[in-house]
């Protein structure tokens, strides 16, 4: 490294692909010289105690406040002004003059000797990127900066991950006569024209009678609050009701699994049904504009990639089929679902699945214990994971989830215990099918996801946690919500957790700021349940998750 002609880089490897560091294969690399100690895994430096770990410790490295410092003194030399002239030699920053762009035309060379000795100069001291840029290029902003320059915007958000010291909660009732919230969702690509820049966007609810809800939502507003939420009327009003075209399957649970809103916020998914089918339901209508069936049996769970391209369903018939998402012909532009793949291997019924189309990924879980990953593009079988367990009595596997980067997080339960001791526990597999680890829970998980390095759990006890997606540690203590959660989801922005709870309330989750108090703002105490409550609007109250 310090040999000014020994010119390295890091390959990309290094900062996404842990894999690379093993010897998986076994292969004969041969044995060092001196100790003749056999070459197999990388040794890793004293810093790192894993190969998963030495690669997020190099990606904190490159996102760190140091790097970012000198990022433009890289830029400068590599494709800027000290890549040639002057400044170059003064940062000793020459190479062979046959590596820069337009050095040599090789086409002008008569002499097929002269040509080839050429190339093959070129070829071993490598080529020189094309210069960009003639002036210094700017110092990036340290991260203080700006986040200060960000928090003058008016519609400036608040990463609640990284300010989980300071989070409030807030109740909403989004339902009629305590009827449970099964799923609440702010989708995530809602196309917003030139004049509409600045108004509310849509919050979608559904309860436990299948009503649906499209909600006003802005994530924060400096001239309110934390966030404005404008209720939607209909789910109150019997006249003005939509609901969700029955009937569901007789006995089948509804939860937040068998609902997928699509991310431009027009039309919801929906499993669960009677004849097997998937609905698609227009959320501005609250009409069935379309009826897809695929499977044998009833569809049990479905999800959808970050992107919204594709759609994953799971049934009892034990098959996982995929669709891809598009609009239909003619002139109303409403989403439909064209069946691509059907994915079997379980021996059971799916009950939890997850899909990546980045990465070309399809997860699967079912009662049978098992999570199988495929590929979305060929429907191509790669892997069965067998989450560990020290009972011998049936696992299943009710929820998963998986990273933008691949991790996939498995929630495994033991049926037919009485306590909840070692009943359920939380497993964590790398992109490739690596087992990382696993954590024993306390609580029965009904809903999660994962958003960047973070998973965000609701269980049934009613205690909404935030664990590290690495370590599967708690990063905050869990949050008392008192009464069972049925579904957890977070915004796009990261500024809040929305949490559907069983008496009907919508708590949103955010980081605490001063309020500027509107008018008629009040304080109050609600007699008999020995709860505060601080009324900071006509529909919002600050909702205490700290009394048990």
């Amino acid at each position: 490294l310090d040999n000014p002609n020994d010119v390295k880089e890091l390959i990309p490897e290094f900062f996404y692909f842990p894999e690379f560091l093993e010897n998986k294969n076994g292969f004969d690399l041969g044995r060092l010289q001196l100790t003749k100690d056999r070459v197999n895994d990388v040794i890793l430096p004293r810093w790192a105690n894993s190969p998963e770990d030495f690669i997020r410790k190099h990606r904190e490295a490159l996102e760190s406040e140091y790097v970012s410092a000198h990022l433009h003194e890289w830029i400068n030399l590599i494709f800027g002004y000290k890549q040639r002239g002057p400044a170059a030699v003064e940062a000793l920053n020459v190479f062979y003059y046959c590596s820069y762009e337009g050095a040599v035309d090789l086409d002008a060379i008569a002499d097929e000797k002269e040509r080839k000795a050429l190339e093959g100069i070129i070829n071993n001291f490598g080529q020189t990127p094309c210069q960009l840029l003639k002036e210094p290029h700017p110092v990036r902003l340290t991260a203080e900066e700006a986040l200060l320059k960000h928090n003058k915007l008016d519609t400036a958000t608040v990463n609640l991950f990284q300010n989980l010291s300071d989070l409030k909660s807030y109740s909403i009732t989004v339902t009629t006569d305590d009827v449970s919230v099964v799923k609440a969702i702010v989708p995530k690509t809602q196309l917003r024209s030139f004049m509409s820049q600045g108004s509310p966007e849509q919050l979608v609810t559904i309860s436990q009678n299948l009503v649906l809800g499209t909600h006003g939502w802005l994530p924060y507003n400096k001239n309110i609050s934390n966030f404005t939420f404008n209720k939607d009327q209909t789910v109150t009003n019997p006249k003005t009701l939509r609901t969700l075209c029955g009937p569901f399957a007789p006995g089948l649970e509804i939860t937040s699994k068998l609902f997928v809103v699509s991310h431009d916020g027009k039309v919801l998914f929906s499993g669960g049904h009677w004849d097997n089918s998937i609905r698609v339901t227009s959320l501005t209508k609250g009409k069935v504009i379309g009826q897809h069936i695929r499977h044998m049996d009833i569809v049990t769970c479905l999800s959808t990639d970050y992107c919204g391209i594709h759609l994953i369903s799971g049934s009892r018939d034990a098959t996982c089929m995929i669709w891809q998402i598009g609009q239909q012909n003619g002139s109303s532009g409403d989403l439909v679902a064209k069946p691509v793949q059907i994915l079997y291997g379980h021996t059971d019924e799916i009950s939890s699945v997850g899909i990546n189309t980045e990465l070309d990924i399809a997860v699967s879980g079912a009662k049978d214990r098992t999570v199988i990953v495929h590929t979305i593009r060929r429907g191509q079988y790669m892997r069965t994971l067998r989450p560990p367990s020290d009972s011998s009595l049936v696992t299943t596997i009710p929820c998963l989830a998986l990273s933008w980067d691949g991790h996939i997080v498995i929630h495994s339960s033991i049926e037919g215990k009485g306590t909840l001791k070692n009943k359920n526990a939380l497993h964590l597999y790398s992109v490739n099918g690596k087992y990382l680890g696993s954590e024993s829970l306390n609580e029965q998980i009904t809903d999660m996801c994962v958003s960047g390095e973070n998973i965000v759990l609701g269980s049934r006890q009613g205690f909404l946690s935030i664990k590290n997606l690495y370590s599967l540690s708690l990063s905050i203590a869990p949050l008392a919500m008192r009464v069972p959660i049925n579904c957890v989801s977070v915004t796009k922005e990261s500024s809040h957790i929305l949490v559907g709870l069983e008496d009907g309330k919508l708590i949103f989750v955010c980081v605490g700021k001063p309020t500027e108090a509107k008018s008629g703002q009040i304080s109050r105490k609600r007699w008999g349940t020995g709860r505060r409550a601080s009324q900071i609007s006509s529909a919002e109250t600050e909702y205490n998750t700290q009394d048990v």
